[in-house]
């Protein structure tokens, strides 16, 4: 059992994100659950075999198979009282823990995130910003994110932070988070949503408040005119092309719907719902062709002329 449980338990470990490791106080709540289950678990599961092997042994050695208890009592103790009792905690505890996860705080942020087939539209009503895949909060705020989807069933899920809510056509649920660390938090559709569900995630990243209040005024800002040169031509070549019909830009004319808003696109960490790192190399790839990283989003092909390609990764780089 020793040798199984460190097999178990090393899986928990490594780079991916895991629910026993929290970071927030929704998390901690839901691993004490876990860690109790697991507990009353592997204690019905050791009686249970003590009970098979006292058995077997008094069977090998042909002694009196009569209980001492009598049968009656071992069936009322063992068969209904004890797994009464643990089911009953079980229940005070889940029951409890789920009032706590659902209760409001006081003064949270309120985030707006919609799901789409697959990607994540992230809006910040208060300030009035828009961005993509990416979620800034500030370190020690409650923070409460309203969940909705475009189109399927998603589900939107931080085990490091908080537990799984379901995104339903037609229905707004709100999940609580609290980050109580600066890091940064992968997140993860955690519903089958169509070919490209194990590519849908997201990141959480928790900034020290100040931090935070500087990325939320350099937002807010009247957007930077592109630098001189090729980024500025890039922004022309953006404008012109079916770009502009799908993705918007914030002080452009490019209002397009369809797609992530890229006025920030410059400072984001992932392309394709964190698919594969944000640098010249892979934007060319994508830009080019999307479905070489993502078979089945989207976004189309891009025909562009080298110089006119590199450009376009200019001004989109400059988008900050």
């Amino acid at each position: 059992m020793a040798v199984v449980a460190a097999v178990v338990l090393a899986a928990c470990g490594g780079s991916s994100p895991s629910a026993l490791d929290p970071k927030g106080p929704a998390a901690a709540r839901i691993a004490d659950v876990w860690w109790l289950m697991l507990a009353l678990a592997a204690a019905v599961y050791v009686a249970v075999a003590v009970l098979i092997l006292m058995a077997s042994r008094r069977r090998a050695e042909g002694q009196d198979r009569r209980l001492p208890l009598g049968e009656h009592t071992f069936i009322w103790v063992g068969g209904i009282a004890v797994p009464t009792i643990i089911l009953v905690v079980l229940a005070v505890v889940t029951v409890s823990s789920t009032a706590e996860l659902t209760r409001a705080e006081d003064n949270p942020l309120r985030i707006e995130v919609e799901g789409f087939k697959w990607w994540w539209e992230v809006r910040y009503p208060e300030a009035d910003i828009v961005t993509a895949n990416e979620v800034h909060v500030p370190v020690g705020r409650p923070v409460e994110v309203e969940l909705t989807t475009a189109d399927v069933i998603h589900s939107f899920w931080v085990p490091e932070l908080a537990g799984k809510a379901d995104m339903v056509p037609g229905q707004r649920n709100v999940l609580r988070v609290t980050a109580n660390e600066p890091g940064e938090y992968r997140g993860q559709c955690a519903e089958y949503c169509g070919l490209q569900h194990a590519r849908m995630a997201f990141l959480i990243i928790a900034d020290p408040p100040q931090v935070f209040d500087d990325w939320v005024e350099r937002h807010q800002a009247p957007p930077p005119e592109p630098p001189p040169g090729p980024a500025a031509d890039g922004e022309r070549i953006f404008e012109s092309s079916s770009c502009a019909g799908c993705h918007a830009v914030r002080g452009t004319s490019a209002v397009g719907e369809s797609g992530p808003d890229l006025s920030d696109f410059g400072s984001r960490r992932t392309l394709g719902a964190v698919t594969v790192e944000n640098n010249r190399d892979n934007l060319g790839v994508w830009i080019a062709d999307a479905q070489a990283f993502k078979p089945g989003n989207l976004m189309p092909p891009i025909s562009l002329e080298p110089d006119e390609l590199e450009a376009l990764i200019d001004y989109l780089e400059s988008r900050r």
